[in-house]
């Protein structure tokens, strides 16, 4: 049998907005930023992935945590997310801390190194959301590339079809090669697991998960009024599978 072992990844940071603001985009506005979630407000209430409440203090301190072998990935036997915010400057802003935790018992370092990478994007964009977007209706969608989107050049194609120059960095603008049309947009974060694109009315994010043995990825949260989400899915997952097909 596999032994478990234990890991914690922790990251701080502090944004221009309320707790309640950012207690909000933590349980009922997690389709901005991250994908949609659940929790059911009270201590022992469900959490997301199966998971249980275990601290419901608004808007101070939540705590979910998982131990369903059913609803967790392969290899892993706990996962706990815990988030601390605290105000400042009068409640203006707020001091955030994020403790992602648990027990991994297959392929655990690549696993932590992959985790700890996602963290440090989806907080990104949690930062993002709270700056440009806070509370606003969004559309969700997500897709996974084709089997041939886990390549060692697959990130690298996708920023090429995105029309991305190789040198442009965070802060750049640049016009993007989007389904059906081209975007006016600014790089918010680029690295080489992770692309974010800002519009007027939307993030784009990119996820260069062939690095990690699974295919490129992508999410789109769309907050234009009467956004067309199945529409989305379609264009882009058309656009994926000419990219990669």
């Amino acid at each position: 049998m596999a032994t478990g072992k234990e890991f914690e990844i922790a990251r701080e940071f502090e944004v221009d907005a309320s707790p309640a603001v950012v207690w909000d985009a933590l349980t009922t506005g997690t389709g901005g930023w991250l994908w949609p979630m659940e929790y059911e407000p009270r201590e022992g209430g469900a959490a997301p992935s199966g998971g249980t409440v275990t601290r419901w203090d608004p808007p101070h301190r939540l705590t979910g945590r998982v131990e369903n072998p059913e609803t967790l990935p392969p290899g892993q036997t706990l996962d706990q997310l815990d988030h601390t915010i605290e105000p400042r400057d009068g409640g203006r802003r707020s001091w955030v801390r994020y403790e992602h935790s648990g027990i991994l018992t297959d392929d655990r370092d690549g696993r932590y190194e992959a985790a700890g990478k996602h963290a440090d994007f989806y907080l990104h964009t949690l930062r993002q959301y709270l700056t440009y977007f806070p509370g606003l209706p969004v559309t969700f969608t997500a897709l996974e590339g084709p089997a041939p989107a886990a390549a060692p050049d697959a990130f690298a194609r996708l920023g090429r079809r995105l029309g991305l120059p190789d040198d442009a960095s965070e802060g750049a603008r640049v016009r993007v090669d989007a389904p059906g049309e081209h975007l006016d947009a600014m790089i918010d974060f680029r690295s080489r697991h992770f692309i974010g694109l800002r519009t007027e009315t939307a993030l784009l994010r990119f996820f260069g998960r062939n690095h990690f043995g699974a295919p490129v990825a992508l999410s789109i949260h769309d907050f234009a009024p009467h956004a067309d989400p199945k529409g989305t899915e379609l264009a882009w997952r058309d656009w994926l599978l000419r990219l990669y097909g």
